[in-house]
C-alpha cells in the first residue's frame, strides 16, 4: 500500500508540470495511465498470492484427514498381507507335510511286500543247501538200479527183488522231495533251455532236429521252481 502511495503522488507533480505543454500533457497522460495499470496490477497479484498463501493451510488441514485415513487403509492392507503370506505359507508346509506322508506310507507298503516276498522267499529256498546234497543220494540211486541187466533179472529171483526193493525205495524218495518243491527234470526229447540245461556234447543226428537232446547224462532238479541243478545233456548239432 505504501508503494502505492507514492506511485500516486509522483504521478500528481508529473501532471502539474506538464499542463502548461499540450503535448507533454498528452504523453504524460498516457504514462499515468499505464502507471496506474501496473501499479493496480501488482497490487491484485500481491493480494491474490497473499490470498493463495492463507488458503494454502486451510486447504492442507483439510487434506489431513484422507491422507490419515489411507495411512490407515495401508496399515490394515499391509497386515492383510502379511497374513495372507502366512496363510499361503502354512498352506505349502502343508502341501509339504501331506507328501511326505503319502510317501511315507508307500514307502512302508512296498517294505511290507518286499519283506513278505523275502520271507517267503526264505521260507521256500531255505531247504536249497540241504536239498542239494540229496540230491547225492538219488544219482546213487539210479546208479545202483543202471547196473542191472535184463539178463541178471531174468536168472535171479533175488537179483530181480533187489532191483524191486531198489526202485521202490528210489521212487519214495522222490515223492518225499517233490512234496517239499524239489523236482527232477528229464529234459530227454525236448528243445535245449540254456537256463535248465548243461550241454556236454553236440552231436549230429538227421532224423533229429537241431538242438534237441538226445542223451541225458545227469538228470536236474529244480526248489520252488530255481533251478538248483541244471540237466546235463548231450544235444543234436546242426549239419550247415
Amino acid at each position: 500500500m505504501r508503494g502505492y502511495s507514492m506511485s500516486l503522488r509522483n504521478v500528481a507533480m508529473n501532471a502539474n508540470r506538464v499542463v502548461a505543454n499540450p503535448l507533454v500533457f498528452r504523453n504524460s497522460a498516457a504514462l499515468v495511465g499505464t502507471t496506474a495499470r501496473a501499479t493496480f496490477l501488482g497490487t491484485n497479484r500481491f493480494y491474490s498470492d497473499n490470498a493463495k498463501k492463507d488458503a494454502s493451510p486451510k486447504e492442507k488441514k483439510v487434506e489431513e484427514p484422507a491422507t490419515e485415513e489411507d495411512a490407515n487403509l495401508t496399515e490394515d492392507q499391509k497386515k492383510i498381507n502379511e497374513l495372507q503370506e502366512k496363510y499361503e505359507e502354512k498352506c505349502k508346509e502343508s502341501a509339504e507335510y501331506k507328501d511326505r506322508l503319502l510317501r511315507s506310507v508307500a514307502d512302508f507298503r512296498n517294505l511290507q511286500e518286499i519283506t513278505k516276498k523275502d520271507v517267503q522267499k526264505a521260507k521256500d529256498f531255505a531247504l536249497q543247501k540241504f536239498a542239494k546234497d540229496l540230491l547225492e543220494s538219488v544219482d546213487n540211486f539210479g546208479h545202483a538200479l543202471g547196473s542191472f541187466t535184463e539178463e541178471d533179472l531174468k536168472k535171479s529171483r533175488e537179483i530181480r527183488n533187489l532191483y524191486t526193493g531198489v526202485k521202490m525205495t528210489r521212487d519214495i524218495f522222490e515223492k518225499t522231495l517233490k512234496k517239499h518243491g524239489i523236482e527232477k527234470v528229464d529234459p530227454l526229447g525236448e528243445q535245449f533251455d540254456p537256463n535248465r540245461h548243461e550241454a556236454t556234447f553236440e552231436l549230429p543226428q538227421e532224423d533229429k532236429e537241431p538242438g534237441t537232446v538226445f542223451h541225458v547224462q545227469q538228470v536236474g532238479f529244480t526248489l520252488n521252481s530255481r533251478v538248483i541243478r541244471p540237466a546235463k545233456v548231450g544235444i543234436v548239432k546242426s549239419t550247415e
